[in-house]
Protein backbone atom coordinates (compact mmCIF):
# COMPACT_ATOMS: atom_id res chain seq x y z
CA UNK A 1 0.00 0.00 0.00
CA UNK A 2 1.36 3.39 -0.89
CA UNK A 3 1.07 6.48 1.25
CA UNK A 4 -1.56 8.37 -0.74
CA UNK A 5 -4.02 5.47 -0.81
CA UNK A 6 -3.53 4.91 2.95
CA UNK A 7 -4.24 8.59 3.63
CA UNK A 8 -7.39 8.59 1.50
CA UNK A 9 -8.65 5.40 3.15
CA UNK A 10 -8.12 6.98 6.57
CA UNK A 11 -9.84 10.23 5.58
CA UNK A 12 -12.88 8.37 4.21
CA UNK A 13 -13.03 6.12 7.26
CA UNK A 14 -12.68 9.12 9.59
CA UNK A 15 -15.50 10.93 7.79
CA UNK A 16 -17.83 7.96 8.16
CA UNK A 17 -16.95 7.10 11.75
CA UNK A 18 -17.02 10.71 12.98
CA UNK A 19 -20.61 11.08 11.76
CA UNK A 20 -21.84 7.61 12.71
CA UNK A 21 -22.67 8.34 16.39
CA UNK A 22 -24.84 11.29 15.37
CA UNK A 23 -26.67 9.59 12.53
CA UNK A 24 -27.35 6.21 14.17
CA UNK A 25 -29.46 6.05 17.31
CA UNK A 26 -28.24 2.54 18.10
CA UNK A 27 -25.56 2.38 20.76
CA UNK A 28 -22.08 1.22 19.74
CA UNK A 29 -20.60 0.91 23.22
CA UNK A 30 -21.36 -1.16 26.30
CA UNK A 31 -21.44 1.50 28.99
CA UNK A 32 -21.65 0.88 32.75
CA UNK A 33 -24.65 3.17 33.26
CA UNK A 34 -28.23 2.75 32.06
CA UNK A 35 -29.14 4.74 28.98
CA UNK A 36 -32.69 6.00 28.44
CA UNK A 37 -34.79 3.14 27.10
CA UNK A 38 -32.24 0.43 27.84
CA UNK A 39 -33.22 -2.75 29.66
CA UNK A 40 -32.42 -2.92 33.36
CA UNK A 41 -29.53 -5.08 34.55
CA UNK A 42 -27.72 -5.39 37.86
CA UNK A 43 -25.05 -2.73 38.35
CA UNK A 44 -22.23 -5.21 38.96
CA UNK A 45 -23.09 -7.06 35.72
CA UNK A 46 -23.12 -3.80 33.76
CA UNK A 47 -19.68 -2.83 35.10
CA UNK A 48 -18.15 -6.23 34.33
CA UNK A 49 -19.71 -6.32 30.86
CA UNK A 50 -18.45 -2.81 30.14
CA UNK A 51 -14.95 -3.61 31.39
CA UNK A 52 -14.77 -6.77 29.27
CA UNK A 53 -16.07 -4.86 26.23
CA UNK A 54 -13.45 -2.11 26.51
CA UNK A 55 -10.66 -4.63 27.20
CA UNK A 56 -11.67 -6.51 24.05
CA UNK A 57 -11.69 -3.22 22.14
CA UNK A 58 -8.15 -2.38 23.33
CA UNK A 59 -6.95 -5.92 22.56
CA UNK A 60 -8.47 -5.66 19.10
CA UNK A 61 -6.62 -2.37 18.56
CA UNK A 62 -3.31 -3.97 19.51
CA UNK A 63 -4.05 -6.99 17.33
CA UNK A 64 -4.87 -4.73 14.37
CA UNK A 65 -1.66 -2.79 14.93
CA UNK A 66 0.32 -6.02 14.99
CA UNK A 67 -1.47 -7.69 12.07
CA UNK A 68 -1.58 -4.74 9.70
CA UNK A 69 1.55 -2.92 10.82
CA UNK A 70 3.87 -5.90 10.45
CA UNK A 71 2.53 -7.15 7.13
CA UNK A 72 4.92 -6.90 4.22
CA UNK A 73 3.18 -5.74 1.04
CA UNK A 74 4.95 -5.83 -2.26
CA UNK A 75 3.36 -3.74 -5.00
CA UNK A 76 4.22 -6.27 -7.67
CA UNK A 77 3.13 -9.35 -5.71
CA UNK A 78 -0.62 -9.92 -5.95
CA UNK A 79 -0.65 -12.52 -3.17
CA UNK A 80 0.90 -10.18 -0.57
CA UNK A 81 -1.49 -7.36 -1.51
CA UNK A 82 -4.46 -9.74 -1.30
CA UNK A 83 -3.31 -11.01 2.10
CA UNK A 84 -2.94 -7.43 3.35
CA UNK A 85 -6.41 -6.54 2.10
CA UNK A 86 -7.81 -9.69 3.70
CA UNK A 87 -6.27 -8.71 7.04
CA UNK A 88 -7.73 -5.19 6.83
CA UNK A 89 -11.18 -6.53 5.95
CA UNK A 90 -10.93 -9.09 8.74
CA UNK A 91 -10.08 -6.40 11.29
CA UNK A 92 -13.02 -4.29 10.04
CA UNK A 93 -15.35 -7.29 10.37
CA UNK A 94 -14.27 -8.05 13.94
CA UNK A 95 -14.59 -4.37 14.92
CA UNK A 96 -18.07 -4.25 13.36
CA UNK A 97 -19.10 -7.37 15.28
CA UNK A 98 -17.76 -6.01 18.56
CA UNK A 99 -19.38 -2.60 18.10
CA UNK A 100 -22.63 -4.24 17.01
CA UNK A 101 -22.88 -6.25 20.22
CA UNK A 102 -24.41 -3.40 22.22
CA UNK A 103 -27.14 -2.87 19.65
CA UNK A 104 -27.81 -6.59 19.46
CA UNK A 105 -27.99 -6.79 23.25
CA UNK A 106 -30.60 -4.01 23.33
CA UNK A 107 -32.61 -5.32 20.37
CA UNK A 108 -36.27 -4.43 20.75
CA UNK A 109 -35.61 -1.46 23.03
CA UNK A 110 -35.86 2.14 21.82
CA UNK A 111 -32.68 3.86 23.02
CA UNK A 112 -32.25 7.60 23.36
CA UNK A 113 -28.52 8.37 23.41
CA UNK A 114 -27.41 11.50 25.19
CA UNK A 115 -24.85 13.92 23.80
CA UNK A 116 -22.30 12.63 26.32
CA UNK A 117 -22.69 9.04 25.04
CA UNK A 118 -22.32 10.27 21.45
CA UNK A 119 -19.15 12.15 22.43
CA UNK A 120 -17.69 9.01 24.02
CA UNK A 121 -18.50 7.07 20.85
CA UNK A 122 -16.76 9.73 18.74
CA UNK A 123 -13.65 9.45 20.95
CA UNK A 124 -13.65 5.65 20.67
CA UNK A 125 -13.96 5.88 16.88
CA UNK A 126 -11.11 8.42 16.89
CA UNK A 127 -8.94 5.94 18.76
CA UNK A 128 -9.84 3.12 16.36
CA UNK A 129 -9.13 5.20 13.25
CA UNK A 130 -5.90 6.45 14.85
CA UNK A 131 -4.82 2.88 15.55
CA UNK A 132 -5.47 1.98 11.93
CA UNK A 133 -3.47 5.04 10.87
CA UNK A 134 -0.52 3.94 13.02
CA UNK A 135 -0.81 0.45 11.54
CA UNK A 136 -0.74 1.86 8.01
CA UNK A 137 2.23 4.05 8.93
CA UNK A 138 4.13 1.09 10.38
CA UNK A 139 3.28 -0.93 7.29
CA UNK A 140 4.51 1.73 4.88
CA UNK A 141 7.83 2.19 6.59
CA UNK A 142 8.94 4.58 9.28
CA UNK A 143 6.70 4.98 12.28
CA UNK A 144 7.31 8.35 13.92
CA UNK A 145 6.94 9.30 17.56
CA UNK A 146 4.12 11.79 18.12
CA UNK A 147 3.75 14.44 20.79
CA UNK A 148 0.58 15.78 22.35
CA UNK A 149 0.22 18.46 19.65
CA UNK A 150 -0.32 15.78 17.02
CA UNK A 151 -3.18 14.25 19.00
CA UNK A 152 -4.82 17.63 19.65
CA UNK A 153 -4.72 18.56 15.97
CA UNK A 154 -5.95 15.18 14.72
CA UNK A 155 -8.76 15.10 17.30
CA UNK A 156 -9.78 18.60 16.21
CA UNK A 157 -9.82 17.49 12.58
CA UNK A 158 -11.83 14.40 13.51
CA UNK A 159 -14.40 16.55 15.32
CA UNK A 160 -14.62 18.87 12.30
CA UNK A 161 -15.29 15.83 10.10
CA UNK A 162 -18.13 14.92 12.47
CA UNK A 163 -19.78 18.32 12.20
CA UNK A 164 -22.28 17.32 9.45
CA UNK A 165 -23.63 14.56 11.69
CA UNK A 166 -23.86 17.00 14.60
CA UNK A 167 -25.81 19.44 12.43
CA UNK A 168 -28.11 16.66 11.27
CA UNK A 169 -28.81 15.49 14.84
CA UNK A 170 -29.04 18.74 16.78
CA UNK A 171 -29.40 21.76 14.50
CA UNK A 172 -31.80 20.71 11.74
CA UNK A 173 -35.44 21.27 12.55
CA UNK A 174 -37.51 18.19 11.90
CA UNK A 175 -41.24 18.21 11.49
CA UNK A 176 -43.09 16.25 14.09
CA UNK A 177 -45.09 13.30 12.85
CA UNK A 178 -48.79 13.81 13.34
Amino acid sequence: MDQSSAVWILIALALVTANLPFVVERSFLVLPWVQIGEQKRPAWLRWIESLVFFLLLVALGYAALALIGRTFVSGSDVASAALFLLKVVGVFAVVALLLGYSGWRNKGHELNKSFFVRLIEVLVFYALVGTLGFAFEANIGNAFQQTWEFYVVTLSLFLVLGYPGFVYRYLLHRRKKS
